[in-house]
């Protein structure tokens, strides 16, 4: 079949166009998505034959953005695109997550999920745009997938939703919400607000599912027209059988087991009863035995938490573990914390920086930009007692790290003259049993304000789950997870904020029978978790410490006409490291005139911004100065009024007197006050010292030659200056 098209309009005259047919097709299935002049090309792979034991899906989603999709050059000494980008890893997880639980039970062969962005448009940004195209490409191949999903993003400006918003829109939204969906139900939720109460939001998911049902239904459509046959694969075999053993003869111990309080000996004994019931079947058989055990503990785990409202751990559907929390704990650090929430510990450090050296540079497809707030995830093996390799930042980390820096950016003033600082937080796990993400949340918020940042609030976080019987319709809703709560839920969300609103919220919803009340008591539940550990965490530091840490860098700000900046810079940046050597000072200026100086002491920032100051003053004809002499010449002193400012001082405007010999009385390095008699269209200017006081000191009177009339002009030569200015001294540059 050739080339096929289907489109539809979202939002306000936005549309959305899947097209298939005419490239990549030797992939299973490949679309281009576009909307406006962006453009993402995403293929979909699968291998021929499934992977041997495995007891997973083996499934990698890959989003990468060409440069010349915005017509630029990659930077950096290599000119082309290397290891992906932390933005690019941020996508490649959102298109993953909606798509892995639609592929069937016991599907075991690799499946391979690409999108390249070819064209890209401010206006229509392509993380969107390429969930759409991996479901689509996904729903036309010959891979078995339970789709389509739509995907779009939804923002908040003026009480009014906006669906797709600009990058410009998004800069300006309370809500910044990617939502994906098939037509019967909301899968996924990624969202980053400003204290956005819960009932905004499920409105918001309401608006957005609206939108979603019609790009689902244009999949349907092109599915209809070119999709393929799909793969039969031969399902694992039935582990009922072994089900009903385990539950016949080992029940009690097993509930025995799931009850046992701490993680590792609960995993100790759930692995020391698994092992027993395995030595009671052949080889053969023990895969299909260990699937059966899998099944039959989170069976009856779901139906305790459903039935006695009991959890593994003995709390109630509502409780929260023990919390402690301490500050302060690093010596040197800036500002730390020491959050630890049941068997969930995260040490967190805040550290303060100068604007210009400490900053993160993006290079993006849309510009070149900066960061100036930062938070950094670690999961080191030792947390969970296990041994692996560092090999730098796994996606999760880098996924989790995103996550609680979404939930405190906007509680953190942003860099200005107030609060110039860039600011870094970095969470090291020390111990998991779920919600570590959330622990750097709460952990990131007391570390802050121990390091004297002034946030407006604090934030907190937690990590909720919820589980449903959909033939019954009974529901639990659980507050603060464990870690093995994680996978039995049909939907896990994490939800962070103050206590006005949300910030971050992360949402994951494997079923479809979940309705919008639930949602909203799901997320009301959390809330008040959430003013729950708040209240814990005011009672170790309330407020911000008063003062920056003693230990953070001392960071003074000033303001410049952005004209002024060539000259502090001054030629080759000549002027500004002579500051720099003068005084010892750090400076960072910005494009719009914010001067950012940091020193060991106030006197040497004080200095600095003295001689700065006076490169950036507007002087005027009739003002006062202060200057050192530079040279001296014959016929005058040029005088440096500021770095790269100087005036000529000419002998016949030193003094009301004659002045025989300047050298005799003046030195190289002497502070000199004049007036400013001219300025010229360049800039210099042309001082004078007559009628103020401080001048050289008269000559006795009998030393003083009488005076004589003036001269006449010559009718030859009607230049009036003086004769060294127009002798060997003519065409000086001042």
């Amino acid at each position: 079949m050739g080339e096929v098209a289907v489109e539809c309009e979202i939002g306000k005259d936005k549309k959305i166009i899947i097209e298939t047919g005419k490239v990549a097709k030797q992939a299973n299935g490949s679309v281009i998505v576009r909307s406006g002049n962006s453009m993402v090309l995403v293929t979909a792979c699968c291998a021929e034959e499934p992977s041997e034991g495995l007891d997973f899906f083996p499934l990698t989603v890959e989003y990468r953005e060409r440069a010349y999709a915005a017509g630029k050059i990659p930077g950096g000494f290599i000119k082309r695109e290397g290891k992906p980008m932390d933005n690019e890893i941020l996508v490649s997880r959102l298109i993953d997550r909606p798509i892995r639980p639609l592929f069937p039970d016991g599907f075991r062969h690799e499946v391979q999920v690409m999108a390249l962005v070819i064209s890209a448009d401010e206006n229509h940004p392509p993380d969107v745009l390429a969930i759409n195209g991996a479901s689509a490409a996904l729903c036309i191949s010959d891979i078995p997938f339970e789709g389509p999903i739509g995907a779009v993003r939804i923002g908040l400006i003026n009480d009014e939703f906006i669906i797709n918003p600009t990058q410009d829109e998004i800069e300006e939204s309370k809500l910044n919400m990617v939502v994906a969906g098939t037509e019967n139900a909301i899968v996924m939720v990624e969202a980053g607000a400003n204290e956005v109460p819960e009932a905004t939001v499920i409105e918001a998911l309401k608006v957005a599912h609206e939108e979603i049902k019609k790009i689902a239904s244009i999949q349907k459509e092109l599915t209809a027209q070119v999709g393929k046959e799909k793969i039969v694969f031969e399902p694992p075999p039935s582990t009922e059988e072994y089900e009903k053993h385990i539950e016949n003869k080992h029940l009690e111990a097993l509930l025995a087991a799931i009850k046992v309080q701490g993680k590792k000996p609960r995993e100790k004994a759930l692995k020391e009863l698994k092992k027993s019931i395995l030595e009671e079947f052949s080889e053969e058989e023990q895969p299909l035995v260990s699937m059966a055990f899998d099944n039959v503990e989170k069976k009856h785990m779901r139906r305790m938490i459903l039935e006695e409202g009991i959890r593994a751990d003995g709390r109630g559907l509502k409780d929260i573990r023990p919390i402690t929390c301490e500050v302060g704990i690093l010596p040197e650090a800036h500002g730390s914390a020491l959050f630890t929430r049941g068997e969930t510990q995260a040490l967190v450090a805040a550290t303060l920086g100068m604007p210009g050296e400490d900053e993160q540079i993006l290079d993006e497809l849309f510009g070149e930009g900066s960061k100036s707030f930062m938070v950094h995830y670690n999961f080191p093996p030792f947390s969970v007692g296990e041994v692996r390799p560092l090999r730098g930042p796994s996606r999760r980390e880098i996924g989790h790290g995103a996550l609680a820096e979404r939930a405190l950016k906007p509680m953190v003033p942003a860099k200005s003259e107030e609060f110039p600082y860039i600011v870094r937080v970095v969470s090291d796990i020390l111990e998991s049993n779920g919600s570590s993400s959330m622990a750097t949340v709460c952990g990131g918020s007391l570390a802050l304000m121990d390091a004297g940042v002034p946030m407006k609030k604090p934030v907190a976080g937690i990590a909720m789950g919820l589980i449903m019987d959909e033939e019954t319709g009974r529901y639990a809703i659980l507050s603060d997870i464990l870690g093995m709560e994680d996978h039995l839920g049909d939907m896990d969300f994490k939800v962070a904020g103050t206590d006005e609103g949300i910030t971050a919220l992360q949402m994951d919803i494997k079923i479809s029978g979940i309705t919008w009340d639930i949602m909203a008591e799901a997320l009301e539940q959390a809330r008040e978790g959430r003013l729950y550990i708040l209240e814990k965490m005011k009672e170790t530091l309330p407020t911000p410490r008063p003062e920056i840490s003693p230990k953070a860098p001392r960071i003074y700000c000033m303001h410049i006409k952005p004209d002024f900046i060539r000259d502090v810079i001054g030629p080759g940046g000549r002027t500004i490291r002579a500051i720099i050597d003068k005084t010892g000072a750090r400076i960072f200026i910005d494009e719009d005139g914010l001067v950012t100086v940091s020193a060991e002491t106030p006197e040497a920032a004080k200095e600095a911004m003295d001689i700065i100051s006076k490169i950036a003053h507007e002087y005027q004809v009739g003002e006062l100065v202060r200057g050192k002499v530079k040279r001296i010449e014959d016929y005058g002193l040029f005088v440096e009024v500021a770095p790269g400012k100087e005036g000529l001082l000419h002998i016949s405007q030193i003094s009301d007197r004659r002045i025989r010999d300047l050298k005799e009385e003046f030195h190289i390095g002497d502070e000199v006050e004049a007036k400013i008699m001219e300025i010229d269209e360049l800039g210099r200017f042309r001082l004078t010292r007559r009628g103020l006081e401080g001048g050289p000191k008269e000559e006795p009177e009998d030393n003083e030659r009488p005076s004589r009339p003036p001269r006449r002009p010559s009718p030859r030569n009607k230049d009036t200056r003086h004769r060294d200015e127009r002798g060997k001294n003519r065409g000086e540059r001042r």
